[in-house]
């Protein structure tokens, strides 16, 4: 069980081994904490008490922070997550050696799988009744190929020696990607194109608020795996910059909330804003509440299907034993179709 807070003015407390949710001294739910997996607060304006984070603490349940439009704002964990050492050290090595070069291009051949297998997977129920569609989603879909190849290609001793290279190769497929996908969105949504921070378009919007809510699934797999989710490999070192989290969300982006999103718009969803053209509560609401939802779904993994939540977390270990040397390769998570 999840407890989504996104209403200003709100105020989580403790009472009675549960966390209460008020406003203007009006319960608005209540959770038992024994049931909680997690608390996402989301906006400006809401408060919560020392009780209540000592007793999330206590049980290992992560309060993840998020601004308005689904940007990562903090993650608050219990001490004992963070006190890993062996671990941490494994991954920093990694980062000079073969085994940063190996994770750094899975992470690529990961994220290039699952957009075209979303790809796929769109198009399947498109053959009939949208030809020309079909046609343009299952071309794109096959000139992953070559981009999967270049990346094979790549060698270098260090990251540092193929990232350019590699996020080069990303950034071409994405745009071949992204206008494969804007065939689907409704034209009463005015996609422009794939754009994140400062999104002015209803659908860019509800996509970085569903990457924001994922962002602290990963980040939670990773703690909880012993990794340091700031020290990164695809993505370069920067002072506040969880590069780990943003190499690993990759594989998860298109499996998660590519799909799930662009299911709902293409069913007819009506995205709700206010009249500052930011998302409103009930629509951020049922973003989180669909991506959440969307992790307790299975998908074919490791011979058998498996929960995505259970996926992230395994994938995460993978690194882990990787860079200690306990795994002799690691394999990117790609969705089915």
């Amino acid at each position: 069980m999840e407890l989504i807070v996104d209403e200003r003015g709100s105020f989580i407390g403790k009472h009675q081994g549960r966390l209460r949710v008020t406003k203007d001294n009006e319960r608005q739910k209540e959770v038992p904490i024994m049931h909680l997996r997690q608390v996402i607060i989301a906006g400006s304006g809401i408060a919560i008490s020392s009780d209540a984070i000592r007793a999330c603490s206590e049980e290992g349940i992560p309060i993840h922070f998020i601004s308005s439009n689904g940007t990562p704002r903090a993650s608050l964990y219990s001490a004992g997550l963070t006190g890993t050492v062996l671990t941490r050290r494994a991954q920093l090595r990694a980062y000079d050696g073969p085994a940063g070069v190996a994770l750094a291009r899975a992470f690529t051949l990961g994220k290039l799988g699952n957009q075209a297998n979303l790809l796929r997977y769109v198009a399947k129920n498109r053959k009939g009744t949208a030809p020309e569609i079909y046609e343009l989603l299952m071309a794109t879909a096959a000139e992953v190929v070559d981009y999967q190849v270049a990346v094979e290609r790549l060698h270098g001793e260090t990251v540092d020696e193929i990232r350019d290279a590699l996020m080069g190769i990303e950034g071409r497929y994405a745009a071949r990607y992204w206008q494969a996908i804007g065939a689907l969105i409704p034209p009463a949504l005015n996609w422009p194109g794939r754009e994140t921070r400062g999104a002015s378009d209803p659908f860019n919007q509800v996509l970085n608020y569903g990457y924001g809510v994922l962002y602290g699934q990963i980040e939670h797999a990773i703690v909880l795996a012993g990794l340091d989710p700031y020290a990164g490999l695809l993505h370069a070192d920067r002072p506040g910059k969880p590069s780990l989290v943003l190499d690993l969300i990759e594989e998860f982006r298109q499996a998660v909330v590519d799909r799930t999103l662009l299911g709902q718009v293409t069913r007819g969803w009506q995205i709700g804003r206010e009249e500052d053209g930011r998302l409103d509560q009930p629509t951020r609401e049922r973003i989180a509440t669909k991506v959440l939802e969307r992790l307790e779904t299975t998908e074919p993994y490791e011979g058998k299907r498996q929960p995505l939540r259970h996926i992230l977390q395994c994938q995460a270990r993978h690194i882990a034993t990787y860079v200690r040397g306990e795994r002799e390769s690691y394999t990117p998570f790609i969705m089915g179709w």
